[in-house]
């Protein structure tokens, strides 16, 4: 019997369009990535990030990103969005009249991440607040968020404390305090996947009192990820992002694999009793039309049991 107080219902993130295809060292076609997201649709996924609105010289498979939102089929109840990492980027996902983006700030404890992944600094970053908010308010939008990258290590700098998180949500609080702006959400990325569940305890821990909803962005370098999902239903994190088939990584950091897998962390949720309205069969249709996609097996245990079930889901 588990005793925890675990959260009655979570809302899973789908990041795999945008993150699955970004590190694959090969430019796929937009027909093929429209048909993927479809798929994640119809497995009842409502929050799908489609794209990437960055550099194509930096990262090749994303150059089709407005192809892409083109191509999109709208749907009741379904909100698709993009990542952005600059102002430019932020007015191209705006400029589409289609994406339901939400007004995110990206910053991360690891001052090399940041100059290797946005050409920045932690001082610079925080400076860049008020140009920020400015840019959101002439979209018509208030911040929503605060992306915290390598939250639990650096593929760069090593180990992060908790307390360096704590120390830089802090000081983004207090830059938008004086704007008259807050943080209805943080969202803790274990962008290499060195988290393990009591870094990921101690860090939501020590945030909980801030009393601001926190998310879990968990990559499964080291194999800990759907393990490190339920350290986060302990403390009672209720929003993940996770990649269809565990796909994903990040291009500028060294040692980045795969997000935890969608499917995995759906059949950990089922298991323990906490509502996804996510279609478990479907995903793993949808992992399986990504493994046709990049031509490469996947990483996904619950997709490889599956299949090896002869696709029947426990």
């Amino acid at each position: 019997m588990i005793a925890q107080a675990l959260p009655s219902s979570v809302v899973i993130r789908e990041v795999g369009p945008r993150e699955g295809f970004q590190i694959i060292p090969k430019v796929f076609e937009t027909r093929q990535k429209l048909s993927l997201i479809e798929a994640l649709v119809d497995a009842g996924l409502a929050e799908i990030e489609v794209a990437a609105f960055v550099r194509p010289d930096k990262v090749p498979s994303m150059a089709d990103a407005e192809a892409v939102v083109a191509g999109l089929q709208p749907r009741p109840g379904v909100s698709f969005s993009a990542l952005y990492l600059n102002v430019k980027g932020f007015q191209r996902c705006e400029a589409t009249g289609v994406l339901s983006n939400k007004a995110w700030l990206y910053t991360s404890p690891s001052e090399t991440f940041l100059r290797s992944n946005s050409n920045t600094s932690i001082d610079e970053s925080l400076a860049s607040v008020p140009l920020w908010c400015d840019e959101f308010h002439r979209a018509g939008k208030g911040v929503h968020g605060l992306m915290i990258s390598t939250a639990f290590g650096c593929g760069f700098e090593g180990a992060v404390r908790a307390e360096a998180v704590v120390n830089l949500v802090e000081r983004y609080l207090a830059a938008l305090s004086g704007l008259g702006e807050s943080l209805a959400e943080i969202c803790l990325a274990d962008t290499v996947g060195v988290a393990h569940p009591n870094s990921v305890r101690a860090c939501v821990q020590l945030l909980r009192p801030l009393g601001i909803p926190l998310s879990l962005h968990l990559h499964n370098t080291w194999g800990l990820g759907v393990t490190n999902v339920y350290a986060g239903l302990c403390e009672g994190v209720s929003i993940f992002e996770t990649s269809i088939g565990g796909l994903g990584g990040c291009p500028f950091t060294p040692g980045a694999s795969g997000n935890v897998a969608t499917e995995d962390v759906a059949y950990l949720c089922h298991a323990l009793g906490v509502s996804t309205s996510l279609d478990l069969d479907k995903l793993c249709c949808a992992a399986e039309l990504a493994e046709s996609i990049v031509g490469g097996p996947l990483a996904s245990g619950v997709y490889k049991a599956w299949r090896h079930s002869g696709k029947k889901v426990w």
